[in-house]
């Protein structure tokens, strides 16, 4: 009986890999064509007398409350210059970037099909790294200067929490990211489990939007970060349910267990040892659950149900130590 069991659960899996294949093979197909205007390169070269040719073609760009002065200055600026310089090393060509995201834009049509490809336009912000990625309708605009690599000069000083994802290998989860928040939309509810929901739902379009990337870059986590959550799932859960914050409004739920910081607050002496926005992480797998229960249900209509619903259809069970 062990072994027809066995012989079951490998045909299984064999069958589920040849139609996540055949899946892949269809998204690949689908056309997606969009433009990527280098920006900072086109800035880095400039001068004076092209501000007006560059204002032209980027509007968007420059707010008209700043004079023309403004951006002349900063043709020459030092800091600018070598932001430019360090951009230009490490994105001396655009093309991985630009299949990476073909791939993370053919499977958003896929899944949404209304979705519309938007021009892409590369920037330097100073290091703005509260906006890496900000995208709307018809435009993607992604500060490079984000991504030059956790150990990059730059960023020396900064927090190792925040610092950890500014390299070109989180650009594709970002951009994932800023696309899920436009899809699940604002928060619907104010308990923390409407927030852990809120959070899985937009992971859980990673998942769709990005299959082949790990579970530790969707959510930003290092390898050590990402075991510590895995490995600690029921005992996180199990504090959630004991000290009953599910249904709780409490303001600083958000701060000690969604929001990005250096650790999630359980108040244990083993706070520092676990990873940020662990509430994110739990309601992902809520969700994931749901998602495996509800074969049916797609991922455009998953993203408009409620909180409840999902929560109690998933009959959520964390996964036990190893």
């Amino acid at each position: 009986m062990k072994n027809y069991f066995l012989s079951f659960f490998i045909l299984f899996a064999f069958i589920s890999c040849e139609n996540d294949a055949g899946l892949e093979e269809e998204i690949a197909k689908i056309p997606i064509d969009f433009q990527v205007d280098r920006f900072d390169m086109e800035f880095a070269k400039a001068s004076p007398a092209d501000l007006p040719k560059l204002k032209a073609e980027y509007p968007f760009l420059f707010p008209a409350r700043y004079p023309d002065s403004l951006w002349i200055a900063q043709m020459d600026d030092e800091v600018q210059l070598e932001l430019e310089e360090e951009v230009q090393k490490t994105f001396p060509d655009f093309q991985p970037e630009k299949e990476e995201i073909t791939s993370l834009f053919q499977h958003f049509k896929y899944y949404f099909p209304e979705f519309k490809s938007p021009r892409v336009v590369t920037i330097i912000s100073e290091v703005d790294y509260r906006n890496k990625v900000v995208a709307t309708d018809s435009l993607l605009l992604i500060s490079l200067d984000t991504y030059l690599g956790e150990d990059h000069k730059f960023y020396d000083g900064m927090q190792v929490y925040l610092k950890k994802n500014f390299k070109k290998e989180q650009l594709p989860s970002d951009i994932a990211f800023e696309y899920a928040q436009q899809l699940v939309g604002n928060e619907q509810g104010r308990t923390f489990l409407d927030q852990m929901i809120h959070y899985g739902k937009m992971l859980y379009v990673k998942d769709k939007v990005l299959p082949f990337m790990s579970d530790a870059r969707k959510m930003g986590y290092t390898p050590k970060e990402i075991a510590w959550a895995q490995a600690n799932e029921e005992q996180i859960w199990r504090y959630f349910i004991e000290k009953e914050l599910l249904y709780k409004t409490d303001n600083d739920l958000r701060a000690r267990f969604i929001n990005i910081a250096p650790f999630s607050k359980f108040r244990l002496e083993l706070d520092n040892e676990s990873p940020p926005q662990i509430g994110q992480y739990i309601g992902w797998q809520i969700v994931r659950q749901f998602a495996d229960k509800n074969e049916s249900i797609t991922l455009k209509q998953l993203l408009t149900l409620d909180a409840e619903r999902i929560f109690k259809e998933a009959n959520f069970k964390p996964k036990k130590p190893e």
